[in-house]
């Protein structure tokens, strides 16, 4: 068997399996490693879910491809390392459930004129994307990523947080002595 019809071959059990869990294949990769061989397959939410990939379904898709594969001879004898994951945040943006998903972020992307966009992801529909209030029709997307951000807008302030209060009333340093009613903090 082809490396090629290897994948194909996985991809299409991989496909059923991961279908069993609630999530859709992203992509299979089989890349040798010595004696052995490393099956990445990347699961992610279908089109009409939105957030992240809940690890419990990733293991379910991890267990349902594991179980597939040892029911198939499509790997063949030789000994493989199975890793299911999701795509990570620097996954590139190239299906419409990509960019449904990614709304509110901030995203890069170069469009098929050339010119970069650069900006917060308004909406995503079937006529394309929004841009911070330009829109982009599908066929001028190129692929976009994700920009990350340590301080997202949407995010809590520092000032809303609740600092750790110190319930006793005695000036006792870092909660390390007796508080009033004899017991100690640590």
């Amino acid at each position: 068997m082809t490396a090629s019809s290897s994948v194909d071959g996985v991809r299409a059990i991989a496909a059923a399996a991961v279908g069993s869990a609630g999530l859709v294949l992203e992509s299979v990769t089989i890349t040798p490693a010595g004696r052995r061989r490393v099956l990445r397959v990347v699961v992610d939410l279908p089109d009409d879910a939105s957030g992240g990939v809940p690890m419990e379904s990733v293991a379910a898709a991890s267990q349902a491809v594991s179980a597939a594969l040892d029911d198939s001879p499509v790997m063949g004898g030789s000994p493989y390392v199975l890793e299911v994951s999701s795509p990570g945040v620097d996954r590139p943006l190239t299906e419409p459930r990509h960019w449904r998903r990614a709304r509110g972020r901030l995203v890069k992307v170069t469009l098929g004129d050339g010119r970069v966009l650069s900006g917060r992801l308004e909406s995503s529909d079937d006529d394309g994307v929004v841009i911070d209030g330009v829109p982009v029709p599908w066929d001028l997307l190129g692929v976009g990523r994700v920009e990350i951000e340590f301080s997202r807008p949407d995010a809590p302030d520092d000032a809303a947080l609740e600092d750790d209060v110190d319930e006793d009333e005695d000036d006792d340093q870092d909660d390390a002595e007796d508080d009033e009613d004899g017991t100690r903090e640590v």
